[in-house]
């Protein structure tokens, strides 16, 4: 990259708007659902347009970060975009609910390539000792686009109209792109690159036959045990072990597999992947448990999660700024205490007589040790690798978390509807057949469905109950998460990132990563050498 073209303080704000744009239409689009759907229809398949964004943005992730490791940043982070604009501008002008799942699948593919490019370009764009305040910065959007997102998509909705939750992307997204074209500047990739496109298609195919599994399973005519789900299960598995094998021959791999034969990276791979089921467990069940216990409607418990979110936004900053001063190993294991706390206040000691506030400290507590990974493990992976496979890793961080997102929701989901379950036959006047209709719960919160099915005020309260139960025990399971994490965390070893001390001088390009000037081992151990600043434009 040519750091002396660069305007740092433009290309920061298109990366920033980016970003936001990208982590913003993952919470925009939940408060406006309700409408969309009395809009479109399409009542049984609304799940998809979380689905399809999900499942195109974790297949196109690791192609995305590999690409722009062979050719470049600028471009295809640039593509990410315009991919995302198109997607959100046929999502504006969708008729019909298979038209907005379709476009939806287009914006993910863009969003696939946003997230893991921007923080690579954040660390080749900064100096060692700038690099963790970029990081926790960064890493807050996450949190603020969680606190802002359903506010703003309520907003739009009641006073505009549903689709101008898709349109206001384009505004945000054409002056990203115009920052970006405008004032960053990168060095030209002269030599001839090899596509592994074998390894492409095997890894796409590996995931969309995971993910289709996970979507589907348990649902309406897909059980577990159908023939459908076992074998889009072991496609996975047979796809996955011929995606290794072709990536062992690659001469330019898709996935280098050598890197996880550094302990650092490795670690932080899998504490991803665990944070990623603690955060999907909370944000998907504390508004359900709410609303069930405390009676709130979904409009009331769209900003339910803000206090977590904010938890999250305070420790991505303090997690970067620590992570320039202590081991990596020695911040996350705060981090993972913390979390492991507020696991446990969830699964044993809330219940249904547990007061909002002190719910609403539960929630902060989560958030608190949360955050700290959006930061910190975006400096460990990069720092743990050399810089031709910094865009490759970035983007495996990103999917492993959305990986960890998927199977803590399908996991989770599983568990807690048959926990459920069991609890509404302790309800007298419940047959089997209402069981079935109200499956994990959630029906119940809906006053039209209590009405159809004729249940009582009492009947309610006592379902509700057990709807309270079966998440608090989905909660005590979770508690396995962070322990597993703290295990990671400890086999991070002894690196850290060093910056350069006063007096001490760099020469231009030098990078403290694995293969190159630094002296971190094959274990992730050691440290990383000092680099030099440069002229912010």
């Amino acid at each position: 990259m040519d750091v002396k073209k660069s305007n740092t303080r433009l290309v920061v704000a298109g990366l920033m708007l980016g970003l936001f744009m990208a982590a913003l239409d993952q919470t925009i689009v939940s408060t406006a659902m309700t409408t969309i759907i009395q809009k479109l229809g399409g009542m049984e398949s609304f799940i998809w347009v979380y689905s399809a964004y999900m499942i195109a943005m974790v297949v196109s992730t690791p192609i995305f970060g590999k690409l722009s490791d062979m050719y470049g940043r600028k471009r295809f982070f640039l593509m990410g975009l315009l991919l995302f604009l198109i997607g959100s501008i046929l999502c504006g002008t969708a008729l019909n609910m298979e038209q907005l799942i379709i476009y939806r699948a287009i914006q993910g593919i863009g969003g696939g390539a946003l997230m893991p490019i921007v923080f690579t370009i954040i660390f080749e764009l900064f100096p060692a000792e700038k690099r963790g305040k970029m990081m926790g910065l960064f890493g807050a959007v996450f949190g603020v686009s969680s606190v802002f997102g359903p506010i703003l998509g309520g907003a739009i909705t009641d006073y505009l109209s549903w689709r101008w939750i898709f349109y206001i992307n384009v505004p945000i997204g054409i002056l990203a792109i115009f920052f970006i074209v405008k004032a960053y500047h990168e060095t030209k990739v002269s030599r001839k690159q090899v596509i592994d496109w074998t390894g492409a298609i095997l890894l796409t195919g590996t995931i969309l036959c995971l993910m289709f599994g996970l979507e589907l399973g348990g649902s309406e005519g897909h059980a577990w045990d159908s023939i459908t789900i076992i074998s889009l299960f072991a496609g996975s598995a047979v796809l996955f072990v011929l995606f290794l094998l072709a990536e062992r021959a690659a001469k330019e791999p898709i996935v280098k597999l050598s890197l996880f034969q550094n302990r650092l990276f490795t670690s932080s791979m899998a504490i991803s992947l665990l944070y990623g089921g603690v955060m999907i467990a909370g944000a998907t069940y504390i508004p359900i448990f709410i609303q069930g216990v405390f009676h709130k409607t979904a409009t009331e418990t769209s900003t339910v999660l803000t206090p977590m979110m904010l938890g999250v936004v305070l420790s991505s900053q303090i997690g970067g700024r620590f992570a320039t001063r202590f081991r990596y190993r020695d911040v996350m294991v705060i981090s993972a205490l913390t979390l492991l706390v507020g696991s446990f206040l969830l699964g044993f000691v809330m219940d249904t007589a547990t007061s909002r506030s002190m719910i609403t400290l539960f929630m902060v507590i989560i958030g608190l040790g949360m955050g700290v990974s959006f930061s910190l493990l975006n400096i460990s992976t990069l720092n743990a690798v050399p810089p031709q496979f910094k865009g490759s890793a970035s983007s495996l961080l990103t999917f492993f978390r959305t990986i960890g997102s998927a199977l803590g929701v399908t996991v989770f989901g599983t568990m807690q509807k048959h926990e459920f379950q069991e609890g509404v036959k302790e309800v007298p006047n419940i047959t089997p057949d209402m069981a079935v209709q109200i499956t994990g719960g959630q029906a119940l919160l809906d006053p039209t469905i209590q009405a159809k099915m004729g249940l009582t005020p009492d009947i309610v309260n006592s379902l509700l109950s057990k709807l309270a139960g079966s998440i608090i025990f989905i909660f005590q399971w979770s508690v396995l998460l962070p322990l597993l994490a703290l295990v990671f965390v400890l086999l991070m070893g002894r690196a850290r990132m060093e910056t350069k001390k006063p007096g001490q001088q760099g020469t231009p390009g030098q990078q403290g990563t694995l293969g190159q000037q630094g002296n971190q081992n094959s274990k992730g151990e050691g440290t990383s050498r000092p680099e030099p600043s440069f002229h912010e434009g």
